[in-house]
């Protein structure tokens, strides 16, 4: 007679997490704070070339901001190995670009990642699976995820199934039907099961990761299906920060038409020089199009956001502050 064995005890075998299925059943991974209550991290996105374009050099000066802010963790915004993925559990690119390069003691945390289109190039189940937890146990990756730390929660968002021109152009010639199912139905699901995390935190602050921008300077510029059907998701539920890749830059846009702010850090590897197009300067807070890397300090009081370029030089600060409140 055959058992069901329910997928959340397998993965929590495997990975060794303390996972939680939600109501809105996204996998909850539990990730504690310090004893103050605060949280440092790093976040690094478009990266896997095997150490080249600068890959290298980023990652050493991740090492030494990573021991100066006792980091607890790392989160990769997508695009981890270039150009088309993974082949296989076994693909060397996956020692050659990740393992052997960010050897830093204090990068020795965990990774949570989500995927970028080029990883949707290829076998995305290999990237996915346990197995590559095996060979290197900081990799994490899977497609939409919630990282719980109390103070803040953090909505890792699969972006990639949203953009429409993946269906159609040569170079992004995904077979949806072996990945997903139907993908509008995997979209509405997504979309509702988010909005309901959403609804139900109580955490301080609430960040959102994708793939790709909702807002950017950039190349790539804003990602129209992600305006219209999760920005408004976003907004309605007062997340503070919208963080993404893609964009081989770094930027920080503070929209004049809320308090939600757009964080891009996609300048692992490779980078653009000069590609820059915004319909309103003001709303740039910074727009660097080198390598570089950003990190988040949260407290339950304020978010401390600091980019560094790939020399490890600060090129931008930015605090939000929150009123503390206390029961009586």
């Amino acid at each position: 007679m055959s058992r069901f064995i329910p997928l959340s005890f397998i993965l929590s075998a495997l990975l060794g997490f303390n996972i939680l299925l939600s109501a809105a059943e996204l996998q909850r991974f539990l990730h504690s704070a310090k004893a103050d209550g605060s949280l440092s991290l790093l976040v690094i996105g478009d990266w896997g070339r095997r150490g080249a374009f600068n890959q290298s050099e980023v990652a050493r000066q991740m090492g030494i901001i990573g021991e100066k802010l006792d980091i607890d963790f790392i989160i990769s915004t997508g695009d981890n190995f270039y150009d088309n993925g993974l082949t296989g559990m076994d693909d060397p690119a996956f020692h050659e670009s990740f393992t052997k390069i960010y050897t830093a003691p204090s990068l020795q945390k965990q990774w949570y990642s989500v995927l970028g289109n080029h990883d949707y190039r290829g076998d995305v189940e290999a990237q996915l699976s346990p197995v590559l937890r095996e060979k290197d146990s900081k990799w994490l990756c899977l497609r939409s995820f919630i990282i719980d730390t109390e103070v803040a929660e953090f909505f890792m968002v699969d972006t990639t199934p949203f953009v429409e021109k993946y269906l159609h152009e040569k170079e992004h010639n995904y077979d949806w039907r072996g990945l997903l199912p139907t993908r509008e139905a995997y979209l509405s699901n997504l979309l509702e099961d988010l909005e309901k995390a959403l609804k139900e935190s109580t955490a301080k602050w609430k960040i959102v990761v994708g793939h790709h921008p909702i807002k950017s300077a950039g190349h790539h510029g804003d990602t129209q299906e992600l305006n219209t059907r999760l920005l408004p998701i976003l907004l309605e539920n007062d997340v503070d920060f919208y963080v993404n890749g893609h964009d081989h830059c770094l930027e920080h846009i503070s929209s004049s038409e809320s308090s939600l702010q757009f964080l891009t850090s996609g300048g692992g590897s490779k980078a653009w020089r000069g590609d820059i197009d915004w319909r309103n300067p003001k709303e740039i807070k910074l727009y660097h199009d080198g390598q570089g890397f950003m990190s988040l300090r949260v407290s339950q009081a304020e978010v401390d956001v600091v980019f560094y370029d790939v020399h490890g030089s600060v090129l931008h600060k930015w605090n939000m502050a929150k009123h503390l409140s206390f029961a009586i």
